[in-house]
């Protein structure tokens, strides 16, 4: 018993002697207590064990302190926990979302559940303008905090968000380093205005997509309905991204986290092959036409098996590397970090390099004035000497690049044999030249909040955003594209200027069971964008510098801008944590239109009814449901910044003097594209562990913004109209459940989204038909229809392609080899039926699976390569694709085949776009998968860190689909040519906080 007490609790030899003494020892006149209450009295310290818990299973992160003291630590990832403490201390416990908690220390031993505050859920669910409680919610928005982004590692804000939300679709168009993705928000509802999502950061809206660091991140909130977008009025239209940084939340918190990460991405082809050496000379042997093919091309080609896309690409590395401090006090909050990101494309010769750094500073000057600056700033830049994709493609296996010694053929001067198009090799030119960039992009606010009274408070934000980038293109003297020009030199330089100011004014009060919360605000903004290049010929080999260019060669420069003003009224009100009710109107000003039209008004109502709380509601097994209820209207301004006004350019000569050319005739009846939508949506929680969130919309948009060309003998090219309207109509579902039990050792989580939107046209100007190139817009069709002529196979008697023709009076179908005259027609579209994403996580005693899965289904791509590398011989100097399964060549052996006979420069026309080459660009893409691994808080509390994680991560590592081009996602928005597919990713990495 004493050797127990002496090495569990140190005592003095005092101590040691009065628990011998007894029950009621005295000495010296003095009375000592009974030893058993000594052994249970505060003056001992111990190791306190625990684990910290909600209704939804563990609380990683959760911070437990000793009150009074300066010791806390954070809960592990299966919510454990250690801590040294005395019996009667008092342990507080905190979790973001959840009530604090304190407890008495009576035993080693202390298990805490944590209830679910719904004050604290403000803080993460940010509805644009103002911050709700998820129960107060009314329009349709979807909030992701950090810890649910993180999954995929990636640079770029913009692809964050993919598989993640129902009804928002996410395309990385180019898997290029420093790329950003292509978003969609409930469909396409424009022609030629703007059909992004407009990204709002900290309350500032944003030009494009921002430039920060994703570990900066605290939530981001998709804004989907008129009822949320309509605080954001005309650039609203397309749905609004609000990203809210970190900023620390508890006075005496001070966090350091370093986050460390390496590994590589490599060349993603798909199903797309080319043709190796023998495979193109049994191709060559299929011709019809022997006689025609060249007397170099015999056996002796087969002594070559040149793998051009092996040689040009690679595993190229990544490396991210950042460091943060978070911390606060009774007056000063500060949030800063810094980020260093390297990236080499699995394309070869393409380096990517990204600095940013950020500060958050919240200081109180006065008890009701707050001052908030923030500064958030980048550096990125690139060498540009990248391998050509559409090069490697077409390259023949029979031709190979280098000479015995190593050294490179120039195709151009030396005395080769190149198969190959255009006699070229393009390596030789690819040691010579090369670009180089360098961006410096800056955010700055100067914002404060002054608490005027109980009610009322004003908040002020004022930022500046300053771009300029700068790019270099060298073409040496030595290469063949410069010999013309003896060498050459480009530079170019852009910059913008982006201003904002809201000042916003907001009203809040209770009285009994109601609540009203109100805000005013005048929001202005303006933006100004100039550049200048300039090319010199003739320069010394090396030389970067135009001025040192013999001879001009060429200049370029322009200056554009444009400004915003609006005001703006919200109005919420609450009764008793059962009804919500918001309504919202903002007036927009824009300088793209004239003054007849310069001004628009949007206006929303919103109301939501949490049944739950009602006193008849008792389902035990239903913790939540809600219903919502939204309509509202938005506007949408084109893409051009003058639509309004004609415009000259005064580039031209008349006599030897400057004259000026019509360009645009002005138009000052041209107005806003406005968007009228109704949404409906549903809130159901079960047994505390699912969660199921529905909503249907129904969109409307008319005054649709088009470009109208007039013939070429009017002199003026054209003028913008407002020519029609769409309507875009869906439904999208979202489902979470905690499988298990939350007191099991063993977690598991799965979560879903599915949804569907289809879009008609449903009026053009004069009912036209207009054309967009391989697309067509008709009335009562989809927006995103491919309108070519429709193949329908190969001849069995001759294998000569066949097309579909459609007599124009009686609608009699029949069939041609001639492709003229073919008929023209509807065949298909590229908007989906369906799309989605599936998430999964798995949790056992700190060690953590997670996966995240995406689909798309019944969308239709244009796989506009084929044309050129499944040519039946029509590019015979083009390397051509490996047949894919299922795939055939028509013979006289092989009647019921999928291709037409191959010839020698085939010139049937059956490589020509038509629907031959139209795919379904269907698939399930296992996007990432994540393992790792949360260290236990009794071995790092020695080491005096807070956690440590390790992970090891991959994305894009499987993609199941019937596409045979490189990514049918890529495809769906961009080229399917060349494009520069999404590589395969596998990320190592550590991330520890102290």
């Amino acid at each position: 018993m004493i050797s127990k007490i002496l090495s569990n609790h140190k005592l003095s030899l005092l101590s040691l002697a009065l628990l011998i003494a007894g029950n009621s020892a005295e000495a010296n006149g003095l009375k000592f207590p009974d030893h058993n209450i000594l052994l249970n009295n505060a003056v001992f310290q111990q190791k306190i064990n625990g684990k910290i818990q909600s209704t939804e299973g563990p609380l990683a992160g959760a911070t437990i302190s000793v009150k009074g003291t300066s010791r806390s630590i954070s809960a592990g990832a299966d919510g454990s926990f250690s801590i040294e403490a005395k019996n009667g201390d008092i342990l507080v416990i905190n979790s973001i979302g959840y009530k604090t908690k304190e407890v008495t220390v009576a035993g080693p031993v202390v298990n805490i559940n944590l209830e679910t505050n719904d004050e604290a859920l403000e803080e993460v669910v940010v509805t644009g303008y103002s911050r709700q409680k998820k129960t107060e919610v009314s329009a349709s928005v979807v909030s992701i905090d950090q810890k649910t982004l993180k999954d995929v590692k990636s640079p770029n804000v913009s692809t964050l968000l993919q598989s993640k939300i129902a009804g928002v679709d996410v395309v990385s168009g180019s898997g290029r380093p420093g790329s950003n993705a292509n978003i969609r928000v409930r469909g396409r509802n424009s022609i030629n205005s703007n059909i992004s999502p407009l990204w709002v950061v900290d309350g500032v809206i944003m030009h494009g997509t921002p430039n920060i660091n994703p570990n900066d991140i605290e939530t981001v909130s998709v804004l989907k309905d008129a009822a949320a977008t309509t605080q954001y009025g005309s650039r609203g239209a397309s749905g609004v991204i609000v990203v809210t940084t970190k900023r620390a939340l508890k006075p005496g918190e001070h966090l350091f986290s370093f986050n460390l990460s390496s590994g590589i991405s490599k060349f993603n082809p798909g199903k797309f092959k080319v043709m190796d050496s023998q495979q193109m000379w049994d191709l060559y042997q299929s011709f019809n036409n022997q006689n025609a093919i060249p007397n170099s091309i015999n056996s002796d080609v087969l002594k070559t098996d040149f793998d051009w896309l092996a040689n040009g690409t690679q595993n190229g590395g990544v490396n991210d590397f950042s460091a943060n401090y978070l911390g606060k006090t009774e007056e000063t909050s500060i949030y800063a970090s810094g980020n260093y990101y390297d990236e080499k494309g699995s394309v070869k010769g393409y380096d990517y390099n990204r600095l940013t750094g950020r500060l958050n500073i919240e200081h109180k000057l006065t008890k009701n004035l707050t001052f908030k600056p923030k500064i958030n700033a980048s550096y990125t830049s690139y060498k540009d000497r990248q391998h050509s994709l559409y090069d490697m493609y077409l390259n023949m296996p029979w031709d190979t690049p280098f000479y015995a010694d190593g050294s490179l053929k120039n195709t151009k001067v030396d005395d080769v044999l190149w198969y190959g198009r255009d006699n070229n090799n393009y390596l030789y030119d690819l040691q010579y030249n090369y670009g180089e960039g360098q961006t410096f992009d800056m955010q700055s606010n100067l914002d404060f909040s002054l608490k005027i009274s109980d009610r009322f408070t004003f908040e002020s934000m004022n930022s500046l955003a300053y771009y300029n980038q700068t790019t270099m293109s060298y073409t040496d003297p030595k290469s063949n594209s410069g010999l013309e020009n003896k060498g050459s030199v480009s530079q170019f330089s852009d910059k913008r200027i982006t201003r904002f100011f809201n000042q916003m004014l907001k009203y809040n009060e209770h009285f009994g069971k109601h609540e009203v919360s109100a805000l005013a605000a005048y929001e202005y903004s303006d933006y100004v964008y100039t550049s200048v290049g300039a090319a010199g010929k003739g320069i010394s080999g090396g030389s970067k510098i135009i001025d040192n260019a013999a001879n001009f060669l060429s200049q370029s420069g322009t200056k554009n801008d444009y400004a915003f003003q609006s005001g703006l009224i919200q109005v919420n009100y609450k009764y008793d944590e059962r009804y919500n009710f918001q309504g919202s109107y903002r007036i927009d000003g824009a300088s793209r239109f004239g003054a007849n039209n310069r001004y628009g008004g949007f206006f929303a109502l919103s109301g939501a009814w949490n049944i739950y709380k009602e006193d008849f509601f008792h389902v035990d097994q239903i913790n939540l449901l809600r219903l919502r209820a939204s309509y509202g209207e938005v506007g949408n301004t084109p893409t051009s910044l003058y639509a309004s006004y004609s415009l000259y350019g005064l580039n031209g000569q008349y006599n030897g003097e400057p004259a000026a050319i019509p360009n645009q005739y002005n138009n000052r009846n041209v107005s806003w594209e406005k968007s009228r939508d109704v949404n409906l949506g549903l809130e159901l929680g079960l047994f505390n562990r699912i969660d199921l969130t529905v909503d249907a919309y129904n969109k409307n948009t008319d005054g649709l913004l088009s470009y109208v060309r007039f013939p070429a003998t009017a002199g003026w090219e054209g003028y913008w109209y407002n020519i029609g309207s769409i309507n875009n109509k869906g439904l999208e579902l979202a489902i979470n459940a905690r499988v298990l039990d939350p007191e099991s050792p063993f977690q598991w989580n799965i979560g879903a989204n599915w949804a569907t939107n289809k879009n008609r046209v449903k009026n053009l100007k004069d009912g036209t038909d207009v054309p967009a190139g391989n697309k067509r817009y008709s009335e009562g069709r989809d927006i995103d229809s491919w309108y070519m002529r429709k193949w329908t196979g190969v001849n069995e008697e001759n294998g000569a392609p066949l097309w579909e023709v459609v007599d124009a009076n009686t609608g009699e179908i029949s069939t041609t080899s001639n492709y003229n005259k073919a008929t023209l027609q509807f065949v298909g579209t590229s908007t989906p039926k369906y799309q989605g994403g599936i998430n999964t996580s798995f949790l056992y005693k700190g060690i953590s699976l997670t996966a995240t899965f995406s689909y798309l289904h019944g969308a239709y791509a244009y796989n506009m390569g084929r044309e050129l590398f499944d040519s039946d011989g029509a590019y015979p100097s083009y390397n051509q694709m490996v047949l894919s399964d299922g795939w055939s060549r028509w013979s006289p052996t092989n009647t019921e085949a999928t291709h037409p006979v191959a010839s020698y420069n085939n010139n049937s026309g059956s490589n020509k776009t038509s629907s031959r080459y139209l795919e379904d660009a269907s698939f399930f893409r296992l996007r990432n998968v994540t393992l790792a691994y949360d260290f236990k808080p009794q071995l790092l509390s020695k080491l005096k860190l807070k956690s440590v994680n390790v992970f090891l991560a991959a994305d894009n590592l499987w993609l199941s689909t019937k596409f045979t081009g490189l990514d049918p996602e890529a495809a769906l928005f961009g080229d399917a040519t060349s494009q520069y597919p999404s590589p395969k990713r596998v990320i190592a990495g550590v991330n520890f906080t102290f």
